[in-house]
C-alpha cells in the first residue's frame, strides 16, 4: 500500500510540474530524498512520463494535426508556404533542435552531475527571479501570428537550459517569450507546443529503461508495475488538468506566484542541504 501512495503522490508531482514552470525534474529529484524513498529511478521515471505526453498530445490534438498539415502541404504546395501553421511547423522544429542536440551530447552528465541539489536549488532561485524579471518588464504587444524563426531559435535555446534540473522547461521558454515581447498567453502557448517534441521525444528515448521496472538499482526505490501504472495515470489526469488551468490563468495573471513559490522551494532545499537533513 506505501508503495501505491507513494507512486499517486509522485504522479501528482509530475503531472503539476510537468507544464507549469516550476520544474519537475528538481521536485522528482527533492521530495523522494527529503521523504527517504530512495530516488524514483530512470525506468519509473520515464513510464510516468508517458501520462504527461499523452496529455499534451490530446489536449493538443487538434493544432497538432492543423500545424502538421499544413507544413506537409507546404513541402509540396507552394500556396501554403505563407500560412502560419506551415510556418509553425517550422518554428517548431528549428526550436527543438538546441534540447534535443544537446540532450544526446550531454546525456551522462544531465542524469548524474546535473541532479546534484545544490545545483537544482541554485537554478530554482535564479531562474525564478528570471522570469520574475522578465515578466516585469516584457511588453505584450507580440502575439503568436508575430513569430519569427529568430524568435523560435531563441526560445528553443532557453528550453534547451532546461536540461539543468531546476531550470523548468516552460520557465525558460517563458522567460524567453517575453523578453521577446510575447503576451503571456501567447509564450505560454507556443511553450506548449514548442515542448510536444523535446517530452515525447526524452520519452521515447527512454523506454528501453522500461524494461528495468522492478529492478531497483543502488539508491533507488524498488517500485513494481502496479504502483508504476499507478503514477502514469495519475501523472496523465493531473498534468491535462494542468494545461488547461495553466492557459485560463495567464490570459488574466502574471507569473509572479510561480516565481515566489520557486524562490521559496529552491531557499529550502539549499537551507535543508546546509542543515544536513538531504544529501546531495
Amino acid at each position: 500500500m506505501a508503495d501505491f501512495l507513494q507512486a499517486v503522490f509522485l504522479g501528482v508531482l509530475q503531472g503539476l510540474t510537468e507544464f507549469l514552470p516550476i520544474s519537475s525534474s528538481a521536485h522528482l529529484r527533492f521530495f523522494p530524498e527529503l521523504f527517504g524513498w530512495g530516488d524514483p529511478g530512470a525506468a519509473f521515471t520515464a513510464v510516468i512520463q508517458i501520462g504527461t505526453e499523452l496529455a499534451v498530445l490530446l489536449y493538443f490534438r487538434k493544432d497538432i494535426w492543423r500545424i502538421a498539415k499544413a507544413w506537409t502541404l507546404s513541402l509540396f504546395k507552394p500556396e501554403y508556404r505563407g500560412a502560419l501553421d506551415a510556418r509553425m511547423g517550422w518554428y517548431i522544429i528549428v526550436g527543438s533542435m538546441p534540447i534535443v542536440i544537446l540532450g544526446i551530447l550531454l546525456k551522462d552528465i544531465i542524469e548524474k552531475d546535473f541532479r546534484n541539489l545544490w545545483i537544482i536549488g541554485t537554478a530554482l532561485i535564479v531562474m525564478g527571479l528570471v522570469l520574475g524579471f522578465a515578466d516585469r518588464i516584457g511588453k505584450t504587444d507580440r502575439q503568436v501570428k508575430q513569430m519569427t524563426l529568430r524568435d523560435a531559435g531563441l526560445m528553443g535555446g532557453a528550453q534547451a537550459l532546461a536540461l539543468i534540473p531546476g531550470v523548468s522547461r516552460s520557465g525558460a521558454t517563458l522567460s524567453m517569450g517575453r523578453l521577446l515581447g510575447y503576451d503571456r498567453e501567447a509564450a505560454t502557448r507556443f511553450a506548449f507546443l514548442l515542448a510536444i517534441p523535446a517530452v515525447v521525444g526524452a520519452g521515447l528515448f527512454e523506454l528501453k529503461e522500461i524494461s528495468d521496472v522492478g529492478k531497483a538499482h543502488p539508491g533507488e526505490a524498488d517500485y513494481g508495475w502496479g504502483p508504476t501504472l499507478t503514477a502514469l495515470v495519475v501523472s496523465f489526469i493531473v498534468g491535462y488538468a494542468a494545461i488547461a488551468w495553466l492557459l485560463r490563468y495567464v490570459s488574466k495573471n502574471s507569473y509572479t506566484p510561480f516565481v515566489v513559490y520557486r524562490v521559496l522551494l529552491g531557499t529550502a532545499v539549499l537551507v535543508l542541504l546546509g542543515a544536513g537533513v538531504v544529501n546531495a
